[in-house]
Order: structure tokens, then C-alpha cells, then sequence
């Protein structure tokens, strides 16, 4: 399904029924890394699992900014008239969903973010030299904008209410540091590190995400 956005057009699944789920995806992928969990997830609540712009069939763009990319997802929620939904958002997605929690307090009804980070220097070293490197060679507008953002401050973090589950691999990209760092700064988190995983292993094309949401929102 299309719908057209903030002059441009995003692709989006709807699956399932029951409660809204706002799916959101990592820098370079699409909706379909989540192809596992939802099948699970559509058991339980209605599935809106969204490509960003610029990435999968939504439109290209000649900038590309995490700003842009939530003012998308609110405009989403807004015309689909889509009232207190679940978030969650891997990596950029879950960076997307720490700006959205602490810029519109009561429009989730729960955030969960896996890999997040609040700054570039929430990157481990050899991720970002390893960006460097990739910018370096190929310009992309993607890595371009995980060099230089976000910029989510300890004082947006405290803005977030509602309950907010910050998850992250053992092996992840994004130090242990910053992830209780970004838990720290929101009253009403948890976080849980899943053991022997990467930044991706336990989400792209597997159902262990998917199965967390559904324990976290009983």
C-alpha cells in the first residue's frame, strides 16, 4: 500500500488485527527484515510495518535526515487517523521512535527500540571508521546522515512517559554503555541485552523480536 506524505510517497504492509503496531526498519533495509515476527505478530494486533524514504519502494530523495524521516511516521499516524499504537523501531527506526516519544509524549502507548543511539559516538570505533570508509568510497546519502546524526539530548530522553523497552545484542554495534545511557535517561524503561547477538541477528529474518513485543505488551 501507498500513501502519499510530506511530498512523498511511502510504502507500507498492513497485516493482522487487533491492537496498531508501528513496524520501523534500519539504515539500508526495508519492511521485509521483519517478515518473521510479523507472522507471528498479526496474531495480536494490526501490523503497519512502513519502508522510510529512500528506502524499498517509497520515493527517493535528493537529502536525507532523521528529522525527515519522523515527521514522516507522524504524518503516517495522523492520516490514518491510527490512535495510541505500539512503536517499535530497530536502529534508525529506533532512533526515529526516541524523537517521535520525546516530541509527542502521549502518541505511543508503548516505544520499543533495538540498537538505538542518541549520537554518532554511541557507535562502537570500528563501526564508524568502518562508515568512513564506506562514505568515502560511495557518498551515500544513508551513511552520510549516521556520521553526523541524531542529536537526541539527555533532556529529550527524560521527556518520554511511557513505557519503553531498549533492547540490544551483546555483540552490538552500539556500545552497552550508551544503551544504559539512553535506559538511564527514561523513567519508565527497561532494557535487556539478548546474549550472543549481533545489532541485527535477533531481528533481520528472525522471529526473536518478534516474540518480545508480543511478552512486552501482554
Amino acid at each position: 500500500m501507498f500513501i502519499k506524505i510530506n511530498e512523498v510517497t511511502l510504502f507500507y504492509q498492513r497485516i493482522g488485527f487487533g491492537n496498531p503496531l508501528i513496524m520501523l526498519h534500519g539504515n539500508g533495509e526495508t519492511h521485509e527484515i521483519f517478515n518473521r515476527s510479523v507472522s507471528l505478530l498479526q496474531e495480536y494486533f494490526t501490523v503497519y510495518a512502513i519502508d522510510f524514504r529512500e528506502h524499498g519502494n517509497s520515493s527517493k530523495v535528493s537529502e536525507l535526515h532523521y528529522k525527515d524521516h519522523a515527521d514522516d511516521i507522524y504524518e503516517f499516524i495522523n492520516q490514518l487517523n491510527i490512535k495510541s499504537p505500539v512503536y517499535y523501531g530497530f536502529s534508525d527506526g529506533g532512533i526515529v521512535g526516541l524523537m517521535l516519544a520525546s516530541q509527542y509524549p502521549d502518541l505511543f502507548s508503548k516505544l520499543i527500540v533495538s540498537g538505538p543511539n542518541i549520537n554518532p559516538k554511541g557507535l562502537k570505533t570500528y563501526a564508524r571508521l568502518f562508515m568512513k570508509l564506506v562514505y568515502g568510497i560511495k557518498k551515500s546519502q544513508k551513511v552520510r546522515m549516521m556520521l553526523n546524526e541524531p542529536d537526541i539530548s539527555i533532556s529529550d530522553l527524560s521527556k518520554i512517559k511511557i513505557p519503553t523497552y531498549i533492547t540490544g545484542g551483546s555483540f552490538d554495534v552500539i556500545t552497552k554503555n550508551h544503551l544504559c545511557l539512553i535506559q538511564e535517561n527514561i523513567k519508565n524503561s527497561v532494557l535487556k541485552i539478548f546474549k550472543y547477538h549481533t545489532h541485527s541477528s535477533y531481528i533481520v529474518n528472525s522471529d526473536i523480536i518478534g516474540k518480545y513485543i508480543i511478552e512486552v505488551c501482554k
